[in-house]
């Protein structure tokens, strides 16, 4: 049994990039699933399936990397609100990554989003995680 699913999707994709994987497979959850759609947006992933197998499904993520240095697109990926330890954020104190090159990811009351997306929609909430 996993206590932080969130915390587990980021470990999975951090050893699959390590690890130069093209495809890693995570057990689906809804808040799982809109993470991907962001990463997916936002160019750090190549491709993405949602699989109906099994209780709960899967996702399958294609991995993105250079095409001649082979550099992954992710760099780290840090999980910021743990469950012992809430983080939020109001909308006008929005983390910013490494100085806007990367993404915060965010639960808002909105749904899941970047944080240039909710000092946009002017809405805080809890920051889930930083991509860079």
């Amino acid at each position: 049994m996993v206590n932080d699913p969130i915390a587990d999707y980021l470990t999975r994709l951090r050893n699959a990039v390590k690890a130069n994987h093209r495809v890693v497979e995570i057990p689906a959850s809804n808040i799982k699933k809109d993470m991907t759609k962001i990463l997916f947006d936002k160019g750090y992933i190549t491709n993405f399936k949602f699989v109906d197998e099994g209780p709960q499904g899967l996702i399958k993520i294609a991995l993105k990397y250079h095409p001649q240095t082979k550099i992954p697109a992710i760099k780290n990926l840090v999980r910021v609100s743990k469950p012992g330890l809430r983080k939020y954020a109001d909308s006008k104190n929005l983390p910013r990554v490494m100085n806007g090159l990367g993404i915060a990811i965010l639960s808002t009351s909105r749904g899941v989003m970047t944080d240039k997306e909710a000092k946009i929609l002017n809405v805080g909430g809890e920051v889930l995680c930083h991509v860079y």
